[in-house]
């Protein structure tokens, strides 16, 4: 299921940030764009369209204006996704 959503729909641009980033939006959001990257990638191909996009959400919301977003390095990062994705429970978001 995972190929029935568009990662590009949820990609977030400098404009997207600029509110909380100002002048480093742009780098914001090239961060917060390999964050969804990561967890759209590790997905499970049979990933439900709603569980997929509620992660994608979960991940917008809590990394868009998170004062880490600049400083966690990659393999925190990919940490971080693979226990987001491994511990998913669309009950206890929605």
């Amino acid at each position: 299921m995972k190929s029935l959503v568009d990662i590009h729909v949820v990609l977030a641009t400098a404009s997207d940030l600029e509110d909380d980033w100002d002048e480093q939006a742009d780098e914001a959001a090239d961060r917060l764009n390999t964050i969804l990257h990561m967890a759209f990638d590790r997905a499970d191909e049979d990933i439900s369209v709603t569980t997929l996009e509620n992660v994608l959400q979960f991940i917008w919301e809590n990394w868009r204006n998170d004062k880490h977003l600049l400083d966690i390095d990659d393999v925190d990062l990919s940490d971080w996704v693979d226990h987001l994705l491994a511990t998913w429970d669309d009950e206890e978001i929605e």
